[in-house]
């Protein structure tokens, strides 16, 4: 379990997350399992989510947003990030759930 800091602007949100276990985020090579079909480990991952370039950090923190675990998502980004990328995001059907978090959290949706 991690604790996450109060959102902003009075919304109401729970300030628990309940991630998947670290054992569990990634198989034995190292690649998280939302991941699976490009086979990057974790720290590849990251990697991509820093670089330079921004549309090549909008693509995979959506690919975060779009098939991780809404818990996973939040631990391993910071709402800066998902913030600054939002405009690029290619988020599907999640765009909505997203957005209405987003809001909760004290982000113009």
């Amino acid at each position: 379990m991690v604790t996450i800091p109060p959102p902003r602007h009075g919304a109401t949100l729970p300030t628990m997350l309940f991630p998947t276990p670290p054992d569990k985020l990634c198989d034995a090579g190292g690649r998280p399992y939302f991941l699976g079909d490009c086979g990057l480990t974790l720290e590849a991952w990251r990697a991509l989510t820093r670089d330079p370039d921004p549309v090549v950090r909008a693509y995979w923190i959506g690919a975060a947003m779009r098939k991780a675990k809404p818990d996973d998502t939040l631990t391993l980004l910071d709402w800066d990030a998902i913030h600054e990328a939002w405009p690029r995001l290619r988020l599907g059907r999640k765009r909505a759930f997203w957005s209405w978090l987003r809001e909760r959290v004290g982000h113009a949706a």
